[in-house]
C-alpha cells in the first residue's frame, strides 16, 4: 500500500502536472518594456566594446537568401546552395 501513495506522490504522474500549471520564468515572467531595456543595454555595450557585429548590404543580402531557402530545403524546394 505504500509503493500506491508513493507513485501517486511522484511529480512524474500526470495527476500533479495537470494541478500544478507552469509559471512563466526569467525574461518570459518580465513585461515587455523591462526586457526590451535590458536588450537595448546589451546592445549598446557591445557596440561601446567592439564586439558587435554590423552587417554590410552584401552580408545582408546573403543572409536573407540563407534564410528564405533554409525551410524550403527541408521540403525539397529551392536550390541546393
Amino acid at each position: 500500500m505504500k509503493q500506491e501513495n508513493e507513485t501517486a506522490a511522484s511529480p512524474s504522474t500526470p495527476e500533479v502536472a495537470a494541478e500544478k500549471p507552469r509559471k512563466p520564468r526569467g525574461f518570459a515572467a518580465m513585461d515587455r518594456r523591462k526586457v526590451s531595456e535590458i536588450a537595448s543595454k546589451g546592445g549598446k555595450a557591445a557596440h561601446t566594446a567592439g564586439t558587435a557585429h554590423k552587417f554590410s548590404s552584401d552580408e545582408a543580402k546573403v543572409a536573407g537568401r540563407k534564410g528564405g531557402l533554409a525551410p524550403h530545403k527541408k521540403r525539397g524546394v529551392g536550390s541546393a546552395a
